[in-house]
Order: structure tokens, then sequence, then C-alpha cells
């Protein structure tokens, strides 16, 4: 099938924390011999701050921001493209690809909304009864989402979606795996996540507040728009972590903090991109609690839990190096044989009826 996706950015992770989801899906769908064009506003610096070049599993089309250079590659990609796929989060001209990708849908060619982050679509579109999005979703084939579970399969059911499947995140082992640990990213806990209104107060709970309760330890901070926080003195700030020194980042602490924005931490089954990069690299892991995370990993053998900050450097303090990589490599283990980007592909293509048209789900 040839898949043409409209979504943030493929090449850069620089304010796009999907980059490694749509990394590993489009590239384990290419490698089942599906054709993939991904189609990229040059926005917010992304083009400036690229992670990879262009890889050679998808053709990447990077257009200026505006409807007409819009419309110009929807026309382009509708020409070849089997599915088409509007992602959710581009950034630019969502409101506009939204209704011209959904408008676009005929017996030969199917559409997909795929929403990268449907806790927070789901919350803007019920905090706002005209949100155009509401008259869209119905007219695609299906909504595809990277987390949320039965919660967000029902809410959009409500909102009229022909079927939603959720296909979670997951490991791509030949980018996230062990390799030697950075001296300038050793630390005792390791958070690496970008400034965000629903997830600071969070970070502020689960991160400074353990950095609160482990004074004589070294904390990292890693993820874009930190750089005017006050920071306590034992936390050290790395800036923009390039995906090309995440597995350095993981290998080189102790621990690694996993803290889910407010909206994922409520909706539970929506386990963020980290985790899996984290748990690839053999690190251990603590996140914040949230419903769903025995579906990905076993508390307490492969993942720890924590309900706050308090929690997290209690659990950390009594944590030592030898527990720390069983844990690590326990849940690189179950990730490699549950949860990787091929075996989501699979589940993509399982929904395809070789046409590229959409089997019901259910």
């Amino acid at each position: 099938m040839n898949f043409a996706f409209f979504g943030s950015s493929l090449v850069s992770a620089y304010w796009n924390g999907a980059a490694t989801y749509y990394r590993g899906l489009t590239k384990a769908l290419a490698a089942r011999g599906h054709r993939i064009a991904f189609y990229e506003p040059d926005a917010f610096g992304r083009q400036q701050h690229r992670d990879i070049a262009d890889p050679a599993w998808a053709r990447v089309a990077v257009y200026p921001p505006t409807v007409a250079e819009m419309e110009r590659r929807l026309d382009e990609a509708a020409a070849t493209a089997d599915i088409m796929v509007k992602c959710s989060g581009v950034g630019v001209l969502d409101r506009e690809l939204e209704a011209a990708v959904a408008a676009r849908r005929s017996p030969g060619l199917s559409t997909i909304f795929w929403d990268v982050d449907a806790p927070a679509t789901l919350a803007a579109i019920g905090a706002d009864r005209g949100n155009p999005l509401r008259l869209q979703i119905p007219r695609y084939d299906a909504v595809l989402t990277y987390g949320g579970g039965e919660a967000v399969v029902r809410a959009y059911a409500q909102l009229g979606a022909r079927q939603c499947v959720p296909i979670y995140n997951a490991l791509d082992p030949e980018t996230h795996h062990p390799v030697p640990a950075r001296p300038d990213f050793v630390s005792t806990l390791s958070f690496l996540g970008n400034r965000l209104p629903d997830r600071e107060a969070r970070v502020d709970d689960f991160f400074f507040g353990a950095a609160a309760h482990l004074p004589n330890a070294v904390l990292r901070l890693g993820g874009s728009g930190w750089e005017d926080k006050p920071l306590p003195k034992n936390v050290a700030y790395a800036g923009h972590v390039f995906t090309r020194d995440h597995n350095a980042f993981n290998c080189s602490a102790k621990a690694v903090l996993n803290v889910n924005r407010e909206s994922m931490a409520a909706t539970g089954a929506s386990p963020p991109t980290r985790i899996f990069e984290a748990a690839g690299a053999a690190a251990c892991i603590v996140s914040d609690r949230w419903e769903g995370i025995g579906q990905f990993l076993e508390p307490g053998r492969e993942i720890l839990l924590a309900d706050s900050g308090a929690v997290v450097a209690d659990l950390v303090s009594a944590l030592t190096a030898a527990d720390a990589r069983a844990i690590g490599e326990a849940a690189r283990r179950h990730v490699l044989a549950a949860h990787t980007y091929c075996h989501r592909a699979a589940e993509v293509e399982a929904l395809l009826d070789g046409r590229g048209r959409w089997r019901k789900a259910g």
C-alpha cells in the first residue's frame, strides 16, 4: 500500500515528541513492503534542528506552511496514495488539514485520523462544542491512536468515529539499545521531556520534588523549554537532547524517570515513547502511576511506580546498582518480545483488507 502521512515531522524531534513514534511505525511499515511518503511543514525551527537525514524507508516532503502549498501537496499525495493520514498536532494548518484530508475520502483512497495525543485532543473537543474536529471525525475511515485504551475508543465512538483502534508506542531496537555510559550524562536520576503546561506541575512534584529529597545526588534534566526554570543546585540541565543521544542519556543514569502529562495520566493506557526508549536501552525506569501500565511492563519487576516525588526519592535511594540492572534488563526483554514497532506495524496491516481499505474492528 502507498501511505501518505501529513504530520509534524519525521526528521526532527525538536518540539516534536511524536518523532520516534512516526519513525518506528513508518520504518516497520516500509519493511513490510508498504511505501511511505511523509509531508511535514517547515515550522518551529524543526528543519534547523534535524536529528536525522531523510530516511531510506520514506520520502520526506517539506513544504512552506501556507494553505496553497498544503493543497498542492494534498493533491500530489492523493494522486498516488491508497491511504492518506492526517496526524494530530502538526502545529500549523491543523484545522485545514483535518477538513481537507477527510474530504478526499473516496472508494480508492482511505483516510485516517491518527491521534498521537488522544487524551489532549479529546479534552479540547470536550471543552469546545464548536470544535470543528467534531464534524470531521465521522468522515474518516478510521481513527488510530497511540494510546488511551478503551476510554479513548469509547470517546471517539461517541463522536461518531467509524472505528477507533489504539496502535501503541513501541521500541525500534535498531535505534534504542544499550550503550556505554557517558560522563556528561551520569546521574542518580534523569528525566527527559519538553516543558509543557499540562506536564510542568507533575514534573515539579515527581522530579524536582525528588531532587529536594536527594540533596547529595546529581539529577539530570533534558528537554526543551526549561532554560528559564529556576533549578535546584543538584539538578543539571542538558538542554535539548537529540535522539542520537537518547541511548547515552538513558544508560548513564542509575534510574530514568517518566512523568506523564496530566491528561495522559488521567486517561491511562497511554505509555509515552520515553518508556519504550528507556526500556530498549535496559534503563531502570521509575514512573508516575497510571492505569494500564501492567499491559506493557510488570510493576515491581520491570518498572517501578511512584505516587509522588518523595516516593521517587525513596525508590531511588533504596535501589542498588544490581537491582537497577535487573529491572532494566527485564524491561528490555519484555518489550523486545511483545512491544516493538514490528508488532505495531503488523497490527496496522491486520486492519487492511489488501486494497488499502480498512476492515471493521471488533
